[in-house]
């Protein structure tokens, strides 16, 4: 799962940004409305928390333009503030909730899985594809209710494409998916087939059918047609 952190104190942003890569998520980060703007235009993300005070204007204005973009992402807000009338006009823009500072980072990880629940999963912790079903909370997958031992990135690769599935996705958006601004780094994309192919192998070690289809020249598709 993909984080956009759209903060301007920026020793709070690297905190937060700390503690949700070690609970597994990829996390980015703006310092400003026009980076965020900038971002949420180009790449996918499935949570922004968004912060009001930024140096360029209100958070709040941003709702929208992230709602035009990425009609799916859930939103988070994170204010110093604790007005009610911003709380309400935040919720009523489309945010999904609303923490005010300080709080506890385990508290805002709690927020995000229940904002990802209801926006991805219905409500439930678990997804299911035929055989195979993802634990979002514990973050284990199974093959027909077999444990399948994946690395991190196999278990973050297998759930992009279990909430994907049946969608074309080019070998750069798994790449900035799973590594966000660190793919930058990358010569080549090639890394990719090899993590592809590894979790093709475990889940069918398991009897599980790899639908897992490539796409000559375009990417991948998970999909069972």
């Amino acid at each position: 799962m993909k984080v956009l952190i759209i903060e301007d104190e920026k020793e709070l942003s690297e905190v937060i940004s700390s503690y949700l890569t070690d609970a597994g998520y990829t996390c980015e980060q703006a310092s400003n409305l026009e980076r965020a703007v900038d971002k949420i235009s180009i790449y996918e993300y499935d949570i922004l928390l968004l912060d009001i005070g930024l140096p360029d204007g209100n958070g709040l204005d941003l709702i929208n333009t992230i709602k035009q973009f990425q009609s799916k992402t859930g939103i988070i807000i994170v204010s110093a503030k604790n007005s009610l009338d911003d709380k309400i006009t935040g919720l009523d823009y489309g945010a999904d909730d609303y923490m005010t500072k300080p709080f506890q980072l385990s508290e805002l990880n709690s927020r995000i899985k229940a904002v990802l629940r209801r926006r991805h999963f219905d409500g439930s912790n678990m997804i299911q594809f035929n055989e195979l079903t993802v634990d979002i909370e514990s973050k284990t997958a199974l093959v027909d209710q077999q444990p399948l031992t994946l690395t991190r990135k196999e278990y973050e690769l297998l759930l992009f494409f279990m909430v994907n599935k049946n969608r074309l996705l080019t070998k750069e958006a798994i790449a900035e998916h799973l590594w966000g601004d660190n793919i930058d780094l990358a010569d080549n994309f090639d890394f990719i087939y090899t993590h592809i192919n590894n979790l093709r192998k475990k889940i069918m070690r398991k009897g599980g059918t790899d639908y897992i289809k490539t796409v000559y020249g375009m990417g991948y598709k998970f999909t069972d047609a």
